[in-house]
């Protein structure tokens, strides 16, 4: 069976930091884009960060840009989100999906999601 699967999320106080890790089952990611988006109560699905299938010219929507690194390894079957410098607005439901490119390309495979909470 195809299945992407989150994990690494958590509760954090703002400043912290967390590494989120999206793996493969079923078929391997090396061949696929891999995008990272969140979702909050009452706001729409945005996507956060993308990573090629090689692993170049990463992705980042302005609001992460400097604070989150994503990042693959290929022979884990494995995608990183690696989270700075959390705000309370980084607070959403984040998932992981898999597309044939970063630009103009559909995400066939998602995960489930894992709950990332900053708050004092």
């Amino acid at each position: 069976q195809l299945q992407l699967q989150e994990s690494g999320g958590g509760l954090v106080q703002p400043g912290g930091s967390l590494r989120l890790s999206c793996a493969a089952s079923g078929f391997t990611l090396d061949v696929y884009a891999i995008g990272w988006f969140r979702q909050a109560p009452g706001k729409e699905r945005e996507e956060v960060s993308c990573i090629s299938n090689s692993g170049g010219s990463p992705k980042y929507v302005d609001s992460v840009k400097g604070r989150f690194t994503i990042s693959r390894d290929n022979a884990k079957n494995t995608v990183y989100l690696q989270m700075n410098s959390l705000k309370p607005e980084d607070t959403a439901v984040y998932y992981c999906a898999a597309a044939g490119g970063c630009s103009g390309y559909l995400y066939k495979y998602w995960g489930q999601g894992t709950q990332v909470t900053v708050s004092s």
